[in-house]
């Protein structure tokens, strides 16, 4: 694969958006004064509302029929959107509790994950390289269990949530922006309800002046803000991988976990003593491989596909 040709455009787009997940650890801390469950809330409403709108935009008003279309659709856009949910609310509070390192570690765990769901669920084969990259992974996070005590459940539920919430959408054949609307659709009504509820018996704060009490009128702000933070990039994901060879966007990805690792240690400054240093060291080099190999797999069938594409000399 030659990189001039892949499109500018989208590999500019691909690497925004994942800088822009990368930093959210900061606007999230910045909110921390708020509740996490009620910054989660605010996060899933405002987000359904601009991605709702967008869609009625681009598509019309019936980009909710066409999206739930497919057979069992229905439920399992249901179910995904519970699963969306739960991540973006454990990996909030995780944050504003001073373990950013540990939901980064989630994340750099979740592409093996999706492998052996891969396996499990899609009956897929794996490599040798793979096998042994899963199995460097389960060394380090074993690692991390006898060394702390326990298993540093933050990152396994984050990576095990997120792995499932994409098998789900691959087996669901939505298209991304989509999908996310149809996942809105579902949650808005229970949760604004929650948050009526939460206003009323003084556990909100989003229509109190902050000397009430409140939130105040920038932190409302922030909290309608951080729905179309939410949106925008996966809009902008959805962009770019229709532009951008898989592999590269794969290669990508890790800016997105590295930037929350180092804003963890670097910025909060959370423990990240030897111990932890040979755990993580143990999922990087597995990544390292995983990603090489699947880099090496896409330049082959590329490669492959080229030949075929010449026409035979007579």
């Amino acid at each position: 694969m030659n990189l001039q040709q892949v499109d500018r455009r989208g590999l500019w787009v691909a690497i925004g958006a994942f800088l822009l997940w990368g930093v959210m650890p900061l606007w999230w801390h910045m909110m921390k004064s708020v509740p996490s469950l009620q910054i989660v809330l605010h996060r899933i409403a405002w987000s359904a509302v601009i991605v709702g709108a967008y869609l009625t935009w681009r598509d019309g008003r019936g980009w909710l029929r066409a999206a739930l279309s497919r057979p069992r659709t229905w439920w399992m856009l249901a179910l995904s959107g519970v699963l969306i949910g739960f991540n973006w609310g454990l990996y909030i509070w995780a944050v504003n509790a001073g373990h950013v390192v540990e939901s980064s570690l989630g994340y750099f765990i979740n592409p093996l994950l999706n492998v052996l769901l891969g396996v499990v669920f899609l009956r897929e084969r794996l490599g040798r390289a793979q096998w042994v990259s899963v199995g460097l992974a389960t060394l380090g996070v074993l690692w991390l269990t006898f060394r702390f005590g326990q298993l540093p459940w933050i990152a396994l539920a984050l990576a095990v949530s997120f792995a499932l919430y994409g098998l789900i959408r691959k087996l669901a054949s939505v298209d991304s922006i989509p999908g996310l609307g149809v996942e809105g659709a579902y949650l808005f009504l229970p949760v604004v309800v929650w948050l009526a509820w939460s206003e009323l018996h003084g556990q909100g704060g989003f229509f109190v002046s902050q000397s009430q009490g409140g939130y105040g009128a920038l932190m409302s702000l922030m909290l309608i803000v951080s729905g179309g933070l939410t949106a925008l990039p996966l809009v902008g994901f959805a962009y770019a991988v229709r532009r951008v060879p898989l592999s590269v966007v794969g290669l990508l990805q890790y800016i997105a976990p590295t930037m929350q690792f180092l804003i963890g240690v670097l910025v909060f400054h959370e423990a990240f003593d030897r111990d932890r240093a040979i755990g993580f060291a143990c999922i990087w080099v597995a990544l390292a491989l995983f990603a090489i190999d699947g880099f090496l797999r896409a330049r082959r069938a590329s490669a492959a596909m080229s030949l075929q594409a010449v026409p035979a000399k007579s």
